[in-house]
């Protein structure tokens, strides 16, 4: 990772494709893939969506363009993204959990913006979040269940909400929470 990169947030690494005309940017997706391609895409998606093996998950995520490190988990029904899923990077040992979803893309009324999105090495990615175009979520990094991530998570930090917001360790200890002593 470059050091503009590092420094950047999720909006400076993403690129804005504009749209012409009155219809919203969804409607131009077939002018950046061709229909064949997101079919495909779909199929191996259902595969590393479904599959029980977790060494079939991430064949078919590798199949599909993302880069796939060593050991990664790839939970039951986490979704990738199926119109850029070459844009997602799994480091080693990273977790994403069950129905998870990576999103490379975003479509808006005027544009439609795509970005990488990077889940660091040993890195665990919550039941149910949703990662947008862009973000970072460091290595070591923890990311809790039904967060939004819509910034960069730093590498060992913990984040929670919608959107998600850095988890405090002292509060953690005074609710009793993971952060609490036994």
């Amino acid at each position: 990772m470059s050091e503009r990169d590092a420094d950047a947030g999720r909006h400076e690494r993403t690129t804005s494709h504009p749209t012409p005309g009155p219809r919203n940017s969804l409607w131009h997706w077939p002018d950046a893939k061709s229909v064949r391609r997101i079919v495909y895409n779909y199929l191996l998606v259902v595969v590393a969506r479904l599959a029980p093996s977790l060494r079939v998950k991430n064949r078919a995520l590798a199949r599909l363009g993302a880069t796939v490190g060593e050991g990664v988990s790839w939970g039951l029904e986490a979704t990738p993204d199926v119109f850029w899923p070459e844009l997602v990077t799994l480091e080693d040992h990273c977790i994403v959990g069950y129905d998870a979803t990576l999103l490379c893309h975003e479509f808006l009324q005027e544009e439609y913006r795509t970005g990488e999105v990077v889940v660091g090495e040993r890195a665990m990615v919550g039941a149910g979040t949703i990662v947008l175009p862009g973000v970072r979520i460091g290595a070591g990094a923890r990311v809790a269940a039904n967060s939004l991530v819509t910034e960069d998570v730093p590498p060992g930090k913990t984040v929670a909400g919608v959107p998600a917001r850095e988890v405090s360790r002292t509060l953690d200890a005074e609710d009793g929470g993971p952060g609490a002593g036994a």
